[in-house]
């Protein structure tokens, strides 16, 4: 089976020119990365863990140490992650103080018999499992401060139909042993009350892995991707022999006339076929397969490249 690995940078209005370079960059990095542990016989599981912590650890991006703040100028971050073998899956939501919200979920779905954790507990968990925490200021960069005095003066919240923020990084891999994964990080929306809780750590609407049907990873609008568990019905429509094409088309649309809300969505079939989607102005992506890595970041972008 060819490993396919696909990686997306959030679902975001328009992109200024002059971070456009380093966020195809980020995209890039993070899809090669997560690719290299494929060629070398690694898991689906492993791979889009490496993907997504690799954007958690790139500023560029609404993660980890990226991520947005909230109406009390803080980073509060949510992460899941599931395996297609046979649908395990981890979640924290909430999480404060650590570099890498996902490997604190492949945590939980690795060594306890829960599927979610959140807050304290989740803390309490990460530093039994020797996860080292960080000053919460380690994780707030000055763009993400710029943003928060922006919303605040305008008194408005985020913008469901236009989100001008790259919300949530996900990746989606199938490997050599025809096994799929998925894997979503968020710092959620600017501005957002404490202890909100998107879609990103919801298993069915910020994600999903059945070696059966594909992986998918979503972003966008939180709120309506839960209501609609946008990430379940776009495998539904796969499930029903929709094309991986046709799969995100009517599950973004769907979205967009139930509920005016815009987002985006990576998707992988369990034969190797796979798709970038859209109905926001931008969604940073990347996808590697057959030694060629494919990049945009709006419509009419696209590049590919030669991994040799």
């Amino acid at each position: 089976m060819e490993p396919v690995l696909v990686v997306h940078g959030g679902s975001a209005g328009c992109i200024p020119c002059e971070r456009r370079p380093r966020v195809r960059q980020g995209v890039i990095r993070a899809a090669s990365l997560g690719h290299g542990v494929l060629r070398a016989g690694g898991s689906a599981v492993d791979a889009v863990e490496a993907a997504v912590a690799a954007l958690e650890d790139d500023p560029e991006f609404n993660a980890g140490r990226g991520s947005v703040l909230t109406e009390d100028g803080e980073v509060e971050m949510d992460a899941s992650i599931m395996d297609g073998r046979d649908l395990a899956t981890g979640a924290v939501s909430a999480v404060r103080c650590i570099s890498n919200p996902i490997k604190l979920a492949r945590l939980v779905m690795d060594k306890t018999p829960h599927c979610f954790l959140t807050d304290r507990g989740a803390a309490k968990f990460a530093a039994d499992m020797g996860i080292p925490e960080i000053p919460g200021e380690q994780l707030v960069t000055e763009r993400s401060r710029k943003h928060l005095e922006k919303e605040r003066q305008e008194k408005g919240a985020p913008n469901a139909a236009c989100p001008q923020n790259l919300g949530t990084v996900g990746a989606v891999a199938l490997d050599c042993r025809g096994d799929v994964a998925y894997a979503t990080s968020t710092g959620g929306t600017v501005n957002k009350m404490c202890g909100r809780v998107g879609d990103s750590p919801c298993v069915g609407s910020g994600g999903y892995a059945d070696n059966s049907i594909g992986a998918v990873s979503t972003t966008g609008h939180g709120e309506s991707i839960l209501k609609v568990n946008l990430a379940r019905l776009a495998l539904f429509h796969l499930e029903q022999g929709k094309t991986v094409e046709e799969a995100a088309e009517l599950a973004l649309g769907y979205m967009k006339s139930k509920l005016k809300a815009l987002g985006g969505l990576i998707l992988v079939s369990r034969t190797g076929h796979w798709v970038a989607k859209w109905t926001s102005a931008s969604m940073p992506w990347a996808a590697v397969k057959g030694g060629k890595v494919h990049a945009g970041i709006d419509l009419g972008d696209s590049t590919v490249m030669d991994l040799s």
